[in-house]
């Protein structure tokens, strides 16, 4: 079944929700594959993972408890379930009608997974991925008008309601109200002070797309249980605007064959897209955010 998608309203307002992504042949296999990886992560035969005091990359051992899954679809954590989901027809299908591509210009970029601490309630500073902070409102304005080629999204396997954000913020740089509540690196003690913001809540089977410069941030119960697949696409036509916050989550293993080489035929040249991309810059990057 193919989704029906208003491009208009997440235009407008810088995130959708779609519901039923994840077709009913494919959401067991998924959550099986999320069982997997969350008991590999924590009991520690999966290093890959964010860890609770660290908002953004890179990520340490500073702590054992995480509250996020990486790389999901290397050949290591031998889960093939998540790539085949992500080179599927219907997340396909959502991300070319999002950016307005052709699908041999879609590049392959994240496939991570958001789950809930155990020992400690977890939250986000409010953010925008590839702008800092400290920003002024004349360079938010020139970096929103940069980031139109990729879509991130949140595919939760049960009922989330971690994420909040403040529509039309996509395009839209801080009020002054809004710089007063995210020019530090302490997460709020209610988002919903946040002037504009919204909580999402997503049934199971839903997923929200988004804007990932969007003004967000992320709050997590460690009682609550969840496993989202957290994921994003880009469009080759955004040339290297998104290589520093794609790659400064270390895909080294995406360049090897035995990668590339479980991929179907779609993937092959997405990934291609991506090694295209990572190849066209020069240097350390740097990351997008600080901790």
């Amino acid at each position: 079944m193919t989704a029906t998608i208003n491009k208009a309203l997440y235009d407008e307002q810088g995130y959708i929700i779609v519901p039923n992504l994840i077709p009913p042949e494919s959401f067991e296999a998924l959550k099986e594959a999320c069982e997997h990886a969350i008991a590999k992560t924590r009991t520690g035969s999966w290093p890959h993972r964010r860890t609770v005091g660290r908002q953004f990359p890179p990520f340490d051992d500073s702590n054992p408890d995480s509250w996020g899954v990486q790389h999901l679809m290397h050949p290591d954590l031998e889960e093939p379930a998540f790539a085949e989901w992500y080179t599927s027809d219907a997340l396909i299908n959502v991300a070319k009608e999002l950016l307005q591509c052709n699908e041999d210009e879609l590049q392959m970029e994240l496939c991570n997974l958001l789950i809930n601490p155990l020992e400690h309630d977890f939250a986000l500073r409010w953010h925008r991925d590839d702008v800092r902070e400290n920003a002024t409102a004349e360079e938010e304005v020139i970096a929103l008008g940069l980031w139109t080629h990729g879509v991130q999204w949140n595919a939760a396997l049960f009922e989330d309601s971690c994420l909040y954000l403040v529509p039309k913020t996509h395009k839209l740089p801080r009020t002054k109200l809004q710089r007063a509540q995210s020019m530090t690196q302490a997460p709020p003690a209610n988002p919903l002070d946040m002037p504009g913001a919204i909580r999402v809540t997503l049934q199971p089977g839903e997923s929200v797309f988004y804007n990932n410069n969007i003004l967000h941030c992320g709050a997590y119960n460690s009682k609550q249980r969840r496993a989202t697949l957290h994921g994003c696409m880009g469009d080759t036509r955004g040339g290297s605007t998104r290589a520093k916050n794609v790659l400064q989550h270390g895909l080294l293993w995406m360049t090897e064959d035995r990668f590339r080489d479980r991929l179907n035929e779609r993937g092959k040249k997405m990934l291609q897209a991506l090694i295209d991309m990572k190849e066209g810059v020069k240097g350390d990057l740097g990351y997008s955010q600080v901790n």
